[in-house]
Parts: C-alpha cells; sequence; structure tokens
C-alpha cells in the first residue's frame, strides 16, 4: 500500500474518472510516468527566498531557515569543557515551527539544496541544517551551493555546480561561537559578583572598549601646548600677491607642531622685515591620483559613515537588504576582486555614458591583500551597473547607500585624476646668509578623471607665474598662536578602522561589536564620537586590570589569525580553544580569590540618609553612580548625583503648564544613554520630546536605526 506521498497525480485521477468503454481497435497504451518532485532550497531569509524563486522554474521550492536553527542554549554554558569542548546544540523554541515545517518540506522533496551565505556563518547554518532536518538519518540527498550575487545567472550556475558542505569553515565559526560562549559566560558572572549585576564581558567587544576607554585616558591626561606658525604674504615685481608658510629656520627644519619658543619667533618677527627675498627653486609637476578601490565590507561601514552618517549597524542592514533583493553582491567580504563580466559591464557604460577618454587604463582590478579574501570572491559592487541610482524602486536609506556603492564601484574603473602643480621656494637672506625659507603651493585640475563620479574635497589654489632666481617683496607677515589638540574620540568609522588595521574581528563582526557597547551602556555617543561611560570605564579597569589576554590587541589579533588556519584546515579548532581557556580558568579562579567587590565600589560620603540617618554611600549600578543608604537592606533609600540630576532649560512644559522641561538621558532600552527632553513632573506629566527646545545643535537622540533580524550569531556573547 502507498502512503499519500507517494501518490501521483494520474493514479488518484485515474480512481475518480469513470471507466472508458473498451476501445474496438487495439492500441499503444503510454506507460505512465511519475512526475519529478520538487527540489527544497534553503535560504536564511524571506527576501533572499523570493528573489531567487523569480528565477526557478516550478521544480523547485524555495524556503527560509530564517537564519539559525540551532545555536548553543542561553540558560547554560552549553560546552562540556571535560569532553574536549563539546557543544551542546539545541533548536530554540522560535525556531521549532521553522524546523518542523521544513522537515515535512525536505521529506516531501528529491534532495535539499543548502543555499546559505557563502562565508563562514552561512556554511554553518547549512551544517546545522543537515541536522537539524535529518537529512542524513532519513537518507535524503542534499547539496551545498554558494553565489556571491543572486542573479539568475548566478543561482543557475551555482545550481549546475554544487559542492559539500565545507567542514574547515564550519569548525572556524564554532571555534568563534565557544570561545565568545567560554569568555562571556565565564567573565561575566565575575563582573557581576567583584562589581555590579548587568555588567557583561565579551572576548571582541571587550577590546574595542579598553581602545574607546584608553583613548579617554590620553584626552584626560593631554596638557596642550602653544605653538606658532608664520606666514608671509609676498609680492611679485608684477605686483602679483601670495601668501607662502614658514619652512626652515637657520637652515633647520620645523618640527611638528610648529615653533615652540616664543624668543625665535620674535626674533624672525624683526629680522625677517629687512631681509632679502628671492624664489630659490620653482618647479612644476603632473601628479596622478588613483581612484579608490571598490568596496569591502569595512570601507563601505567607514564611507558610509562619514558620507551618509549611518551607523555600522544601519549600513549593514541597507545592504543586506540591498543584497536579498539582487541589487548588490553579497556584502560580508575582505575581497577587492571584481568579476569578468561585471568588468566588461562598467566598461561598456564608461564608454557610451563618460566617453573614450574615460576609459584610458581599463579595465582596473584590484588585489586583496587579506588571507580572507578566498573565502568571499568579489568586493561590494551593484549586480548590474547598468542599473544607475535612481532607476530602482528603493526606500530613501536604501537609495543612498546604493548610490554610494554604485558610484565607488564606477569610480573604481575610470582613470587617474591628473593635477598641475606648481611649488616654490623662498629663501629670506641677510647679510647672505639664510634666516628662513618659506613654501607655498598650488594645484589645478587638468583631467578629472574618476573625481567625474567619486568626488572628492578639494579647493584649488594658485600661484602666480614665478621663476626661479626671481625677487619678491615681503608686503607682510602674519604671527599665529596656537594650542596643541588632544587626540580624536573615536568614530564608527576610525574605530573600524583601527579595529581593521589591528586585525581585530572580521567583516561580519564590526557591526554587533559596536552595537553591543552601546547596548550594554558601555559608551554613548556624543556628537557622533564615542565617551566611555562610567559603567563602561570600570568594566574596561577591572577586565584590563586582571585579565589582561583578554584585551590584549596582539593577542586577540593572533586569535584571529588562528581561526583563518583553521578555516583553511591548517589547525584544529578544539587544540585553539584548549589553549586559550586552560590559562583563563586558572586565572579566573585566583582572581575570584584575590579580587574583593570593595576594590571597586562603594565610595563613602558625608551625606546621610534622610529615612534612616545612616552614611550614604555611592555605589555603581548598570547605568552608573547613584548614591545609596549603607542600611542596606533595610533602609532602601537610592538618590541620584548630582551631576546626573536633570539639567533645568527654563522651558515651560506645553501639555501641563506647570512643569518645566529638563535635559535627560535615556536609562534603559535601545535609545539608552541618548538625551530627551521631558517635564520634571514626571510621572505626574509624560511630555517628553526628541528635539531640543533650546534650538541647540546636539547629537540626534532619535532611535531611527532598524533592527537587525537575528539571523546571524554574530559576537554579542
Amino acid at each position: 500500500m502507498k502512503t499519500e506521498t507517494e501518490n501521483t497525480e494520474s493514479e488518484i485521477t485515474a480512481v475518480v474518472e469513470s471507466p472508458k468503454p473498451k476501445p474496438k481497435t487495439k492500441a499503444k497504451v503510454k506507460p505512465r510516468t511519475k512526475p519529478k518532485a520538487i527540489k527544497l532550497i534553503i535560504v536564511e531569509s524571506p527576501t533572499k527566498a523570493k528573489t531567487i524563486s523569480k528565477f526557478l522554474g516550478k521544480g523547485y521550492d524555495v524556503q527560509s531557515s530564517y537564519g539559525h536553527v540551532r545555536d548553543l542554549p542561553k540558560s547554560s554554558l552549553g560546552i562540556d569543557t571535560e569532553k574536549d569542548f563539546e557543544p551542546h546544540y539545541i533548536t530554540p523554541r522560535k525556531n521549532q515551527k521553522v524546523v518542523t515545517a521544513l522537515k515535512k518540506l525536505a521529506a516531501k522533496s528529491s534532495g535539499v539544496i543548502l543555499a546559505t551565505d557563502e562565508d563562514r556563518e552561512g556554511e554553518a547554518i547549512a551544517w546545522h541544517l543537515v541536522s537539524a532536518l535529518e537529512l542524513e538519518k532519513k537518507n535524503i540527498p542534499s547539496e551545498r551551493i554558494v553565489f556571491h550575487e543572486i542573479t539568475e545567472t548566478a543561482i543557475k550556475d551555482a545550481i549546475s555546480h554544487p559542492r559539500t558542505i565545507d567542514i574547515n569553515m564550519v569548525d572556524a565559526q564554532q571555534a568563534r561561537r565557544i570561545l565568545d560562549r567560554l569568555v562571556g559566560y565565564k567573565l561575566s558572572p565575575f563582573l557581576w559578583k567583584k562589581v555590579v549585576r548587568g555588567l557583561s564581558a565579551g572576548r571582541v567587544q571587550s577590546v574595542a572598549l579598553r581602545l574607546i576607554a584608553e583613548r579617554e585616558d590620553e584626552i584626560k591626561a593631554f596638557k596642550p601646548q602653544t605653538y606658532y606658525t608664520i606666514a608671509g604674504v609676498f609680492e611679485t615685481e608684477k605686483k602679483e600677491s601670495f601668501e607662502a608658510s614658514l619652512a626652515t629656520v637657520d637652515e633647520k627644519e620645523i618640527e611638528e607642531p610648529g615653533i615652540t619658543d616664543k624668543t625665535i619667533v620674535e626674533r624672525l618677527m624683526t629680522d625677517l622685515k629687512t631681509a632679502q627675498f628671492s624664489v630659490t627653486s620653482a618647479e612644476n609637476k603632473e601628479l596622478r591620483k588613483n581612484p579608490p578601490p571598490p568596496f569591502i565590507t569595512s570601507t563601505l561601514q567607514q564611507t558610509a559613515a562619514q558620507r551618509l552618517r549611518f551607523s555600522a549597524k544601519k549600513t549593514m542592514f541597507l545592504a543586506q537588504s540591498l543584497y536579498e533583493q539582487g541589487f548588490i553582491t553579497y556584502m560580508r567580504t575582505d575581497s577587492v576582486n571584481l568579476s569578468e563580466d561585471a568588468l566588461k559591464v562598467a566598461s561598456s557604460w564608461i564608454g557610451e555614458k563618460l566617453g573614450e577618454a574615460y576609459l584610458e587604463g581599463g579595465p582596473r582590478r584590484y588585489k586583496s591583500k587579506s588571507r580572507l579574501a578566498q573565502e568571499a570572491h568579489e568586493a561590494i559592487r551593484p549586480t548590474d551597473a547598468r542599473k544607475e541610482p535612481g532607476s530602482l524602486t528603493l526606500d530613501k536609506d536604501q537609495a543612498r547607500l546604493y548610490d554610494l556603492i554604485w558610484k565607488r564601484f564606477m569610480s573604481s574603473q575610470l582613470p587617474q585624476a591628473v593635477f598641475e602643480n606648481r611649488k616654490v621656494v623662498i629663501d629670506g637672506k641677510e647679510k647672505n646668509k639664510s634666516l628662513a625659507t618659506f613654501s607655498a603651493s598650488s594645484s589645478q585640475i587638468k583631467f578629472d578623471g574618476f573625481l567625474k563620479i567619486w568626488p572628492t574635497a578639494f579647493e584649488a589654489s594658485y600661484l602666480p607665474l614665478i621663476e626661479e632666481n626671481d625677487s619678491l617683496a615681503l608686503k607682510d607677515i602674519k604671527n599665529t598662536e596656537h594650542l596643541t589638540e588632544p587626540p580624536p574620540r573615536f568614530t564608527e568609522a576610525s574605530l573600524i578602522k583601527t579595529l581593521e588595521k589591528h586585525g581585530i574581528g572580521r567583516p561580519s563582526t564590526y557591526a554587533p561589536i559596536i552595537s553591543v557597547i552601546q547596548v550594554r551602556n558601555y559608551v554613548i555617543k556624543e556628537k557622533g564620537h564615542f565617551v566611555p561611560t562610567e559603567i563602561g570605564t570600570l568594566a574596561n579597569t577591572v577586565i584590563s586590570t586582571n585579565f589582561p589576554e583578554v584585551v590584549d590587541i596582539e593577542f586577540t589579533a593572533k586569535m584571529e589569525n588562528h581561526l583563518d588556519d583553521v578555516a583553511e584546515g591548517k589547525t584544529d579548532w578544539r587544540k585553539i580553544i584548549k589553549d586559550f581557556y586552560e590559562p583563563f580558568a586558572k586565572n579566573l579562579e585566583v582572581k575570584y580569590e584575590e579580587v574583593s567587590k570593595t576594590d571597586f565600589i562603594n565610595e563613602t560620603t558625608d551625606e546621610v540618609c534622610e529615612k534612616c540617618g545612616k552614611p550614604m554611600l555611592i555605589k555603581f549600578g548598570r547605568f552608573g553612580k547613584f548614591m545609596a543608604c549603607s542600611g542596606y537592606p533595610e533602609c532602601k533609600t537610592t538618590k541620584t548625583l548630582p551631576k546626573d540630576a536633570p539639567k533645568p532649560t527654563g522651558i515651560k512644559c506645553e501639555k501641563c503648564g506647570e512643569g518645566e522641561l529638563v535635559e535627560r538621558r535615556v536609562s534603559k532600552g535601545r535609545a539608552r544613554g541618548k538625551l530627551f527632553w521631558g517635564c520634571n513632573r514626571y510621572p505626574k506629566c509624560d511630555n517628553a520630546v526628541w528635539e531640543n527646545p533650546l534650538g541647540e545643535k546636539k547629537e540626534s537622540t532619535e532611535p531611527t536605526e532598524p533592527e537587525i533580524p537575528d539571523n546571524k550569531n554574530e559576537e554579542t556573547d
């Protein structure tokens, strides 16, 4: 007896139709053929599934796994440290319906095609799907396909060239996940017990926090230094004026930041007024500047932050959407490689739209420096460069990011920009002795090249036509006093650049790293720059002091290299974890005994509790310092510190008409640490606004960034 899934359409039809009369002549009976069963294709997201479905016929059913279907449990460590770090994966409750549905579809299919992303994370998702859907157990054939763009050609080509799951890439992802879990689940309870509840640590997030905290220490310790710059206004024999900057004094070059000895400045200001000036050098040069390479993940995030004011999180959210709709190539990559087809399309467009002059030197090919470039085949580019910005149906921010990606790719195929530079050196002499030299330069664009599409900040400058040995008159001399400035705080762009420079993190981790240190209130943004909070500074101090290897930049970079070795099949992932965990666990055990909670918190004050009369203490909470009664738990009185008190604005509340709007910071949720203005009669009046009622330009406070779907287990532990 056949099961329901074994019945064919022809067999079912034969049952319900009435018997046909026997033919008078013998007829040839065609054998009934069993129709082909549908192949099940599984991807991570519904949008990706919808896009791929457009390119395939009825023989395929494209479904979404909605990201990972298995993960380590949240309620426990999920790693057996005694049995070679064996992970215990479970199917979270939120994923169980999806897994059940995919199981049924897989059972009815002729095979399963795993079409998850081409990086380690995607490889691990495919591997987990094989286990969760019991494909091997039920003898359901499965194949793995990868593609770096969602186009009809790429999808069909991938289907015709399947491969097996790359277990080395899976192991590299497992190793990262387990390392992050061990640090997060072992170190966070230590912080809870020794510092304050709610704190957490992460293998890479703690390094990012350290960079921000140490930069803040540098800024606080910085002592400004006075220095001076001197500029001369010179006039040619034709009465043409120009300005030149002091370059040398007494035949010695001026070192950064400038002249620090005021007596030297005073002497020069006097002596140069009677000096004789002439041009000792005048040269004209043609300078060429190469176009920038196409985007990789880090440069996309940096440029989007600088030009569009997008956070890394928002950039990756938008890029993922563009990728899943088939408009750009895969957005997590360290490769600057470009396909030959993409180069041909770009050349065709350039020749047609810009002319033959802009095809000089092309097509341009770029070579990747990163070891990871082998994991992702191409840079981030439009899947079809003929689709110009404005020609696609996109929302505002998607359109802005697509415009950026399109222009960067097209400009990478344009010729060098050519500049005509002029530089002159002027010598000031007294009695045939050189007192000082001045230099001046000018630059003009001779051919815009890649600047045609990718404009950069450039201000043309002018110098009159002067020749060597020409005499000049000093018309004026300017002395300007300056103060050296401290190093700037990190922005998202500069932090990502620094992490990348040191080899910390990978394309898939930059955005989650930056997001998590904000969510946990370790840092806040002020005018686009990261400032560590009190609790962030404390967490960094505790971790740096007691677990230096966790936040050591060189150590973390080496760990990333070890993970790369695992992905390349050069190293066993369990050895990597063992070498890290054993000394870490021993040190953790020691620190539990050595470190006292009072080492970091509970400062004494002169204030007494207004309810019980006992001394008030300054304590640390999850959101920073506050005052609490020393009689806790019998007395639970708490107070905000004066500096944390709401700042008055003097503006009357429009809603209640009685209170005053005061400046506050959000204490929890996605917008934690952000400024807002609310009525001081809260909770009697709940009026609150994001815009500064005083009209001052402060950081944008409204949390407008979309949530990124939890599709991947990126670095959050």
